[in-house]
């Protein structure tokens, strides 16, 4: 079985949202396909029993209320077939080829994880996926929880983790308390974003925040009990039930790499004015032309629905709004960069790859990814090397590798539908 569309895009977040709607106003048939089960993404992620946020409230209504968007939930990518054409595998439909005249990117990002000692103990998650776990129903009412990593993701999981009753213990910044103070001078620029960190912060009451800091180890009987952070030249530990560890966000960028578009040196999909890829037909917005947050993402997105929906207007206020909002990110990425202490690769004993069970010490006399993944097994798990990968991106400057389709486990009947011949070709 095979479905046409004049527009598809492949993400429901902010960029996602915003690119579907832009394109079916100017008439296209739409197709937004994600394979969360409500669309919202990340930052917009609902769970049980919760009401979507306002923006997405809005979105959704509109959108519904548009009889050429179809909403694909709960669908993934499994891999890119001939020209314009997509092995879909989705839960309503099974395995399913689409094909579409343009093609809007809006794949977002995930975690940035590096490992240190005892961090596959459970209890032990990104920030960004404690965020996730609460937001879908795992209860942690009561529980100590330490927060840690780099950049306002961690503000923003310090929030959520208090809104449903944990108790934060501290919030630990690799970045230095000169950077720290510097981006939070430079917010007065930007009230919103002020307004915005000082609501989910509540000025740090009863919560410690150490800047210039890294977690060093977790352990903990069959799951974390404790945490040990280096600040400086002294060690603090804290017992703990939960510990929330990212490093900021790296762009998904898998899709866009085996459809042959180019990526930037700061990973992202490189794109024009109009949010054109280097390969005609395909657009790309949000996070993973570069980590810019939710009013980046959505004006990107904007323009790209625009775009591909062949719009003709005049977008130069969406432009000057866009051009805002990557200052605002470019100020956020120097704040928090990666200092030399977390660049540092941890104990050779620590695990790189937990899907292969292979440490650091295994892989560290290794010139490139392609030989470590010979020689060791290191990213040949489920994950692809997303994980590992990443991590030895930091820790050893090798550039990451693409990960090749099928994009994620499939069923054989989505397989067999690639190969399956046109209705009436029988």
């Amino acid at each position: 079985m095979s479905q046409h569309f004049d527009v598809m895009v492949v993400g429901a977040g902010p960029a996602g949202l915003h690119a579907a709607l832009a394109a079916a106003r100017e008439g296209a048939r739409v197709a937004l396909l994600d394979d969360n089960p409500h669309a919202g993404g990340q930052i917009w992620r609902q769970g049980p029993g919760g009401s979507p946020p306002a923006p997405l409230h809005t979105l959704l209504a509109e959108l519904h209320r548009r009889r050429n968007v179809i909403h694909f939930a709960s669908a993934r990518v499994v891999a890119p077939l001939s020209q314009h054409e997509l092995l879909i595998e989705s839960a309503e439909l099974g395995g399913v080829c689409m094909t579409y005249g343009r093609l809007i990117l809006a794949t977002g990002a995930r975690e940035r994880l590096l490992p240190f000692a005892g961090w596959t103990l459970p209890g032990v998650t990104g920030a960004g996926g404690l965020q996730a776990l609460i937001k879908g129903g795992t209860p942690v009412r009561g529980e100590r929880v330490v927060i840690a990593g780099s950049g306002p993701l961690l503000i923003a999981a310090l929030a959520t983790a208090r809104a449903a009753g944990a108790r934060v213990l501290a919030v630990v910044e690799q970045a230095s308390a000169a950077r720290v103070a510097r981006f939070g001078a430079s917010l007065l620029s930007e009230p919103s974003k002020l307004w915005q960190a000082v609501s989910m912060t509540r000025g740090f009451a009863g919560v410690h925040y150490w800047s210039g800091s890294m977690v060093e180890a977790a352990r903990g009987e069959g799951r974390v009990q404790q945490v040990t952070i280096r600040r400086g030249e002294r060690r603090v530990t804290l017992d703990c039930e939960r510990v929330a560890c990212g490093f900021g966000l790296v762009p998904n960028i898998a899709l866009a790499q085996a459809l042959g578009c180019a990526i930037d040196n700061g990973g992202g999909i490189v794109v024009d004015d109009a949010q054109r890829t280097c390969v005609d037909g395909i657009f790309a917005a949000g996070e993973c032309t570069g980590v810019g947050g939710a009013e980046l993402a959505a004006v990107e997105g904007e323009l790209a629905g625009l775009a591909a929906g062949g719009a003709t207007l005049n977008c130069s206020a969406l432009h000057a709004r866009r051009a805002r909002w990557r200052r605002f990110a470019a100020r956020v990425e120097t704040a928090f960069a990666l200092q030399s202490a977390a660049r540092t690769p941890p104990a050779d004993d620590t695990l790189l790859c937990r899907c292969e069970d292979v440490s650091v010490g295994e892989v560290r006399g290794f010139d490139n990814w392609r030989d470590a993944k010979l020689h060791t097994r290191c990213g040949m798990g489920a994950c692809q090397g997303k994980v590992c990968g990443t991590a030895a991106n930091v820790y050893f400057d090798w550039p990451c590798a693409a990960p090749r389709p099928p994009f994620s486990p499939a069923r054989i009947g989505t397989l067999m539908a690639a190969g399956a011949p046109p209705p009436g070709d029988e």
